[in-house]
């Protein structure tokens, strides 16, 4: 391995990496399936530009994948053998920020703004990673390849389509997910439901804007005209426990002046992560505890709306969790209208190329790796023997899809070091 190489290289670039990320932090790249600008919407496809542009400064030959991806390999010819995967759009700013959310902030060693941590920081750390193993002539002996995409944070369209026209090499890695090695993803549901409803003293409900993020406020406007705002705090909808659900408060607030909301509240009590009076509360060995979070409920057409982001163990299959979930519903009155997930995703730990990336967190963190799961979705969910390898630790919290995201400087430069080194130890003499 470079450790002393890469890390001093770092160091002495630093202020041109962090100009880096502040030039892609400021393009609002959030995804746009119905704006003008195909695929995605004008922000993913600067941002993918900017991608582009960055790897063709670095003297390689890049392809655009029709606005949903881009990608580069390090040597022109030669099979490829390993892939880095990451994504250049986000999730919107929201409310609440200290700092402002498309410009890099660096504050009490940290770095903030919307994409630090998701995934604009890591994605320039792989980009730099490249810039160290070129400029300080690293022996490369397997091809590799660069990916962006366009619209992970959308549903990963991006990759489907990507995916139709180029497969993915035998190895794929992610700065999407969590140190050590993420090898085991927990299952996904997605679904909204829907009622009739009226109510004498409620005029609208407005709560949550995306589903796979815990809600941070609920508006409520009522039939005399006042309003009121109902606070919490926003986090990742696989990681309801890191934030304060304000759709959840609300309902507890209401539930005996409603009968719709005082079954919700039955169902989702304020405070309750698991699901367990869905019926749900799963868990096991190897992905832990299952996650369950109603994250949207809002009024529209004489109805009331809602969604709600599950995550579930490697143990149960989708269809278990959609009829279990689907029957608490309808036991209150709602009737769901979409349901959309995903198996469980589970690479085996023994395998040369994560054993490799073990080894590489050992040597980097100077700390015994080990593999992870968690319920967050990753950009290699669908792909098969993909990991996640970092971009944080599973005791940070980043504040990922919330107000004032950001990653720790030292987080940053172990992002750096950790991607060089294993580019260079997997493809490598």
């Amino acid at each position: 391995m470079y450790q002393k190489q890469f890390a001093e290289y770092f160091d002495k670039h630093m202020e041109e990496i962090l100009r880096d990320l502040d030039e892609i932090i400021s393009i609002e790249s959030i995804g746009d399936i119905n704006a003008p600008v195909k695929p995605f919407g004008e922000g993913s496809r600067k941002a993918l530009n900017w991608g582009k542009a960055y790897l063709e400064k670095l003297g390689m030959t890049t392809k655009d994948f029709d606005g949903y991806a881009v990608h580069c390999d390090f040597y022109q010819n030669g099979e490829c053998k390993l892939a880095v995967l990451s994504h250049l759009d986000t999730v919107p700013a929201g409310e609440g920020w200290s700092y402002p959310p498309f410009k890099l902030t660096k504050a009490d060693g940290k770095l903030f703004g919307r994409g630090t941590i998701d995934d604009k920081g890591p994605s320039v750390a792989v980009l730099w990673a490249v810039k160290a193993i070129k400029e300080l002539n690293i022996p490369i002996k397997k091809n590799f390849r660069v990916i962006f995409g366009g619209n992970e944070e959308g549903g990963c369209e991006d990759m489907e389509y990507y995916e139709s026209k180029q497969p993915f090499p035998e190895m794929v890695f992610t700065p999407d997910g969590s140190f050590p090695v993420l090898n085991c993803e927990k299952g996904m549901v997605h679904l909204t439901f829907s009622a009739e409803f009226s109510d004498d003293k409620i005029a609208e409900i407005n709560g949550g804007s995306v589903i796979n993020a815990i809600p941070d406020k609920c508006i409520v406007k009522f039939a005399d005209d006042s309003e009121k705002v109902i606070r919490g705090k926003s986090s990742h909808g696989s990681r309801p426990e890191n934030g304060d659900n304000a759709v959840t408060k609300f309902v507890a607030e209401y539930k005996n002046k409603n009968a719709l909301l005082g079954g919700l509240a039955e169902l989702f009590p304020h405070g309750e992560c698991n699901g367990k009076s869905c019926g749900l509360g799963f868990s096991d060995d190897v992905s832990g505890e299952m996650t369950c979070a109603l994250t949207i409920l809002k009024t529209e057409g004489g109805r009331l709306h809602g969604g709600i982001d599950i995550r579930f163990p490697i143990d149960k299959t989708l269809a278990e969790i959609s009829g279990i979930i689907t029957s608490a519903l309808e036991s209150k009155g709602f009737k769901v209208d979409e349901l959309d997930g995903m198996e469980p995703h589970y690479v085996d730990e023994n395998s040369e190329f994560v054993q490799t990336l073990l080894r590489v967190y050992e040597k980097v963190k100077g700390e015994k790796g080990k593999c992870i799961a968690e319920g967050g979705i990753t950009y290699v969910h669908n792909t098969k023997g993909g990991v996640a390898f970092g971009a944080e630790f599973p005791e940070e919290n980043n504040n990922m899809h919330g107000a004032d995201e950001h990653i720790s400087m030292e987080t940053f430069k172990i992002n750096l070091n950790m991607y060089a080194n294993a580019i260079a130890e997997l493809c490598g003499e």
